[in-house]
C-alpha cells in the first residue's frame, strides 16, 4: 500500500534492486557455491535495501504529517465557520449567511415581605399594598424560579445593512384571580401567583432602521433606570411592551430620532403616537419623550397626551447618577404609568387624571465582581379627594418606593443579590399601606 507515496525514480530504483537479485537467485541455483564477488554483491544489495527502506518510511512520515497538516486546516475551518457569527457570542452554521445567538438565565427568588403582602403579584404591587386600617398580618415568604427566560437573536447581512430579529420569553404570564364561596356564604377574591406559564416578552424584525414587533414601547426610557432585584422595578417610570412600527434615525454626532405607532389601551380606534429624541455624550446622555393616545370607554373618547425627560450623568468612572420624569393622562390598563392613573367615565364623559412620576437612581461599580445602586420612585395623582375619580380603582393620590441592593458576580456568569424595598401607598382619604420587604437573588447568565 505505502507504493503510492513513491515516485517514480524510487520505483525505477526498487525495479533494478529486485532483477538484481532475481539473477542473483538464478546464478546461485546454477552454481553450487558463491564466488567473493557475489558476496559483496549481495552485501551492497541489502545495504541498499536498507536505505530503500529507510528513505520509504521517511516520506511516510513526511506525508502523513502532510495529512495531518490538512486535516487541521479543515477542522479549523469549520470550527471558524461555526462559531465566528457576526454578533457578540453567536455562532454561524456552515453554507448560512444567518448569525445565530441564544441567551438567557436561571433565575431564582426568595422573597420575605414584613408587613402585609399585596395581591396579584408575587414581586412589589404597591397600587394593592393593604391599608394599616385592614390591620394586615406580617407578610409571607415565596421562593420562584418563574422569571427565569430563554431567547435568541438572529442577524441576517443584504446589501443595506443587517435584518434583526429577537424572540424572547420567561415563565411569569399572568394568570389572574378569581371569586370563591366561602362557607358562610360570601365570596372572596383569589390570586393565583404561581404562573408557571410561558410568556412572550419580545417578538421582533429589525431593517434599515424600522422595527415590527413586540418589544419595550417607544416612550420607556431604559437607559436611565435603575437596576433593581425587584421584577417589577421601581414605581413612577413608564412601563410596557407592545406590538409597534417604529422608524429610527440616527446621526453621526450621537443624536437619534424616534417615531412609532404602538399597540393603545383596550377599547381604543387608533395607536399610540410616540416621538422620541435623544443624544449620547461623553459623560452620559439625556433624552425628551412625547406620546399622543386615546381612551375609550364604549361610545365615550377622549385622547390624551403625555410627555418625559431623562438623562444620566457619569459623576466618576465608577459612579453614575440617572433620573427621569414622566407625566401621562388618563391610562386605562395600566400600561403606560405604573400608578394610579385610570380614566372615569361614569358622568357620561370621560375624565382624564394625569399621573406625574420620577425615578432617580445612583450606582456605583466597586469592582467587576461588585455593584451596588440606590433608587428611589415617586408617582402622584394631580386629582383631589373632592374629584369624583378619587373613589375609582383602589383611590390612591400618591405612590412611592425604595430600593438598596447589591450584586456580587463571584465567578463568570453568576451574580447573587440582596435588595431591601421599601414603599408607602396613599389614598385620597389619606389611609396608608407600608411596603417592606427582602428580595435574595441567585442568577446563572448563559452566552
Amino acid at each position: 500500500l505505502f507504493v503510492i507515496f513513491l515516485d517514480e525514480r524510487t520505483i525505477m530504483k526498487i525495479s533494478k534492486i529486485v532483477i538484481t537479485l532475481i539473477a542473483a537467485g538464478m546464478g546461485a541455483g546454477l552454481v553450487p557455491a558463491a564466488h567473493a564477488a557475489d558476496v559483496d554483491r549481495l552485501t551492497q544489495l541489502e545495504q541498499q535495501l536498507k536505505a530503500l527502506q529507510q528513505e520509504i518510511q521517511a516520506m511516510k512520515a513526511a506525508s502523513a504529517k502532510e495529512i495531518s497538516d490538512i486535516r487541521d486546516q479543515a477542522t479549523a475551518q469549520v470550527k471558524e465557520s461555526v462559531v465566528g457569527g457576526d454578533i457578540p457570542n453567536s455562532f454561524r452554521m456552515p453554507n448560512s449567511e444567518t448569525s445565530v445567538r441564544i441567551y438567557g438565565y436561571a433565575e431564582a427568588n426568595l422573597i420575605k415581605d414584613f408587613k402585609g403582602t399585596a395581591p396579584g403579584d408575587m414581586f412589589t404591587n404597591l397600587p394593592e399594598q393593604p391599608l394599616k386600617k385592614d390591620a394586615p398580618t406580617e407578610g409571607k415568604s415565596a421562593m420562584t424560579g418563574q422569571t427565569s427566560r430563554i431567547g435568541f437573536e438572529t442577524s441576517t447581512p443584504t446589501a443595506v445593512g443587517p435584518i434583526h430579529t429577537m424572540v424572547e420569553a420567561d415563565f411569569y404570564a399572568y394568570v389572574g384571580s378569581k371569586d370563591v364561596m366561602k362557607p358562610d356564604g360570601t365570596t372572596t377574591t383569589v390570586y393565583d401567583n404561581n404562573r408557571n406559564r410561558l410568556r412572550l416578552r419580545h417578538a421582533y424584525g429589525e431593517y434599515a432602521g424600522w422595527l415590527v414587533g413586540q418589544t419595550w414601547s417607544t416612550f420607556m426610557d431604559l437607559d436611565d433606570g435603575p437596576e433593581t432585584l425587584d421584577f417589577n422595578g421601581p414605581i413612577g417610570m413608564p412601563f410596557s411592551r407592545p406590538v409597534q412600527v417604529r422608524y429610527t434615525y440616527n446621526l453621526p454626532n450621537g443624536a437619534s430620532f424616534k417615531a412609532a405607532l404602538e399597540n393603545p389601551s383596550d377599547g381604543a380606534q387608533r395607536p399610540n403616537l410616540v416621538v422620541v429624541a435623544s443624544k449620547t455624550y461623553d459623560w452620559g446622555g439625556m433624552n425628551a419623550r412625547f406620546i399622543s393616545h386615546e381612551q375609550r370607554s364604549g361610545d365615550i373618547s377622549k385622547n390624551g397626551t403625555g410627555f418625559g425627560i431623562g438623562g444620566q450623568f457619569k459623576l466618576t468612572g465608577d459612579l453614575t447618577a440617572m433620573g427621569q420624569y414622566a407625566e401621562v393622562d388618563g391610562d386605562a390598563d395600566n400600561a403606560i404609568m405604573y400608578g394610579a392613573n385610570y380614566p372615569d367615565s361614569s358622568t357620561g364623559t370621560m375624565l382624564l387624571d394625569k399621573s406625574r412620576g420620577f425615578v432617580v437612581g445612583l450606582t456605583n461599580v466597586f469592582s467587576p465582581e461588585l455593584r451596588a445602586t440606590v433608587a428611589y420612585g415617586h408617582v402622584e395623582s394631580q386629582l383631589g379627594v373632592n374629584d369624583a375619580y378619587a373613589g375609582l380603582s383602589g383611590g390612591n393620590k400618591r405612590l412611592e418606593q425604595w430600593h438598596v441592593n447589591f450584586v456580587y458576580t463571584p465567578i463568570k456568569n453568576v451574580d447573587l443579590g440582596a435588595e431591601l424595598i421599601g414603599g408607602t401607598r396613599t389614598t385620597y382619604e389619606g389611609d396608608k399601606g407600608d411596603l417592606s420587604r427582602l428580595n435574595l437573588m441567585a442568577r446563572y447568565t448563559f452566552n
